[in-house]
C-alpha cells in the first residue's frame, strides 16, 4: 500500500478493534494506536502481490505440511509500552504472508506465520526495511522478503530475504534477489522478476 497518513485525532483499543470500530475505516494499520490511513496501491505493486501470492500458493507441496497464503490480512504484533490503553495496539497487515493452518486469530496468528512479504512503495519504504523489519523478527516470524521497487514503481529493483537471528531476534540479510527470487523455504520456489512484472 502506498501514502500512509496518521488520523490526527483517531486511536484505538484492543477492545475498540475487536469491536468492529475500523470497519469503516477503509485501508488502514494501526501503530501504537494511531489509526494510519493507507492509500491505494500502483498497479505494478498490485501485479507484484498478486502475482507472487499466486506463485507461493502453487508451490505449496503436495502432502507437505499445510500451508496457507494470505494478502493483506490483519495481524497483531506485541502492544507498544504506554500508560495509556489507546496507545499500545499495533495491527499489521503484509502484503502476502504464508502461514501453518492453525485456525486463524488476528490475536495469535503473528506466531503461526513462516514467511511474510512487503512490497516497497515510496511512502512505505521507511516503514517496511525498519518498523515492520523489528516487529516481524521481534514476533519470530523465521523469513521476511522485501519486495524493493524502483522509484517509478515500474519494476522490481531486488528482493531481499532475511532470515530469523533466533539468540537476538533480528534479521539477517540471507540473500539479495536481482532477477530471479529463488526461495527454498517455507516453500520451492523459482520466479523471475518480469513474470511478477509484466502488464
Amino acid at each position: 500500500m502506498t501514502a500512509p497518513d496518521e488520523h490526527p485525532e483517531l486511536c484505538l483499543t484492543a477492545e475498540q478493534f475487536a469491536d468492529g470500530a475500523t470497519e469503516s475505516l477503509g485501508d488502514i494499520e494501526i501503530v501504537d494506536g494511531h489509526v494510519i490511513r493507507m492509500m491505494a496501491q500502483s498497479p505494478t505493486h498490485s501485479r507484484v502481490v498478486r502475482r507472487l501470492a499466486g506463485a507461493l500458493e502453487s508451490a505449496r507441496r503436495d502432502g507437505g505440511p499445510c500451508m496457507i497464503v494470505d494478502s493483506d490480512v490483519a495481524a497483531r504484533f506485541a502492544d507498544a509500552d504506554s500508560s495509556a490503553p489507546d496507545r499500545r495496539l499495533n495491527i499489521r497487515y503484509p502484503d502476502i504472508w504464508i502461514r501453518d493452518c492453525e485456525p486463524y486469530d488476528v490475536n495469535t496468528v503473528r506466531d503461526h506465520i513462516l514467511l511474510v512479504v512487503e512490497v516497497t512503495s515510496e511512502s512505505t519504504i521507511d516503514s517496511d526495511i525498519t518498523d515492520k523489519r523489528i516487529q516481524y523478527a521481534h514476533a519470530g516470524i523465521p523469513r521476511y522478503l522485501i519486495v524493493r521497487l524502483d522509484q517509478k514503481e515500474e519494476r522490481i529493483e531486488e528482493i531481499e530475504e532475511y532470515r530469523l537471528d533466533w539468540s537476538g531476534r533480528r534479521y539477517l540479510v540471507h540473500t539479495v534477489h536481482r532477477r530471479v527470487l529463488l526461495l527454498d523455504d517455507p516453500v520451492e520456489v523459482t520466479v523471475p522478476f518480469d513474470v511478477l512484472e509484466q502488464p
